[in-house]
């Protein structure tokens, strides 16, 4: 007949190895660790005159009782065996004991990327009895904060491990009852400079290059859409590119924020083209309009004549009087019966009531065409401000 007795203490402290890998896409990390346990069995107590104690391999841990210790939210885990078991098992004269093994172990880890890739993520490796309740066995961390104990050299391509810290709670189960569960908490920190050189400054140089087309000429329409179209594009393969090594959650994450963004100010540059385009074509139209409407005015046609006035000249005219003539009509005149008969020119001049110089100087004017219409000389100022704008607000935030 067993008799139930006081819970038995047990005591841990971990040694952190190495921390091999965290994971986004999966939300796990993978960790390298020396987990020992301690506890007294009196029935593993000898006796010994120099008081040393005596080391076992792990061919001895299945005829002896040990803690069921196992790693809460784990996804695999084993312990190494090369080149043989990597367990240990040291007993005490007085039967104490210390069981020791080198464990890998990959465990879930909650992540919130709301913030990434400026963020700071908390993962925790949970230890607790998986048959034992807190009434038959306590465990607990065998020296406090001390437990835990972690080689300087660890280190994150990706991440700044900025501390490790032990704590303990209670864990329920509905169906069994009140467990102890000991943490090992550890916050990382990632490193900003990767994504600035992979994804922040890319983005940027897009959204600069955009603005390129705002000092094309509007006629140029080959070089401003495919301007356009090559930036858009460019945008699309680094938003793909970013998401293809996050998980798909469900919320917004700082990197989106600044992705889509700088997408919109892309879009809206070759929207801007698209309206500088259309404008300049509805202008030219009622400009050719206006051209051809003066140009037909300005033809000389009697009919449009407001009043005609002749002008005589005997032949003893001289050159420099005809070219100054320019633009009178001449015509054939009868001459009169007088005994000398002289030659005779009659000359129709025209005259309106707008001079020719005028007429030529308005044409001059609808024919000058700027080549820079006025949307792409506020889009040059407006643009780069919005997006330095938002740049500040952005860093400002998220930094």
């Amino acid at each position: 007949m067993f008799h139930a007795g006081p819970a038995i203490p047990v005591g841990v402290d971990v040694q952190v190895e190495s921390l091999d890998s965290i994971s986004e896409v999966d939300m796990d990390f993978t960790m390298t660790l020396y987990l020992r346990h301690y506890w007294k069995d009196e029935r593993l107590s000898f006796a010994s005159t120099t008081n040393k104690s005596m080391t076992f391999d792990g061919r001895l841990v299945k005829k002896i009782w040990v803690p069921d210790v196992f790693f809460v939210h784990s996804k695999r885990s084993f312990i190494h065996d090369t080149t043989t078991e990597n367990i240990m098992l040291r007993v005490y004269p007085d039967g104490h004991v210390l069981y020791s093994l080198r464990v890998t172990v990959t465990a879930a880890c909650n992540m919130d990327f709301s913030r990434f890739p400026l963020d700071s993520q908390t993962c925790s490796l949970e230890l607790e009895s998986y048959a034992y309740t807190d009434e038959d066995l306590m465990l607990y961390w065998k020296s406090g904060d001390e437990s835990l104990s972690t080689d300087d050299r660890i280190s994150l391509s990706q991440f700044l491990i900025q501390k490790f810290h032990t704590t303990s709670r209670l864990a329920f189960y509905s169906s069994t009852g009140w467990y102890n569960r000991l943490y090992i908490n550890f916050t990382l920190r990632r490193h900003i400079f990767f994504f600035l050189l992979q994804t922040y400054f890319p983005a940027t140089l897009m959204v600069m290059l955009s603005w390129v087309s705002f000092w094309i000429d509007r006629r140029a329409v080959p070089a401003r859409v495919s301007l356009g179209i090559t930036t858009v594009l460019t945008m699309s393969t680094i938003i793909t590119g970013v998401n293809a090594s996050m998980p798909r959650v469900s919320y917004i994450k700082a990197v989106d924020i600044y992705l889509w963004v700088s997408f919109v100010f892309v879009f809206l540059s070759v929207l801007e083209y698209a309206a500088v385009n259309y404008l300049s074509t509805v202008q030219d139209r009622r400009e050719r309009k206006i051209r051809d409407r003066v140009r037909e005015q300005s033809l000389p046609c009697t009919c449009g004549m407001s009043h005609t006035r002749t002008m005589m000249l005997d032949g003893t005219y001289s050159e420099a009087d005809t070219n100054s003539l320019a633009g009178y009509t001449e015509a054939p005149m009868v001459p009169e019966e007088e005994p000398e008969k002289h030659e005779h020119m009659v000359v129709h001049l025209s005259v309106s009531s707008e001079s020719t110089a005028t007429k030529k100087k308005g044409i001059r004017n609808f024919s000058i065409i700027q080549n820079t219409h006025v949307i792409d000389k506020y889009s040059r100022m407006i643009f780069p401000g919005s997006y330095i704008f938002f740049n500040l607000i952005y860093w400002s935030v998220y930094c």
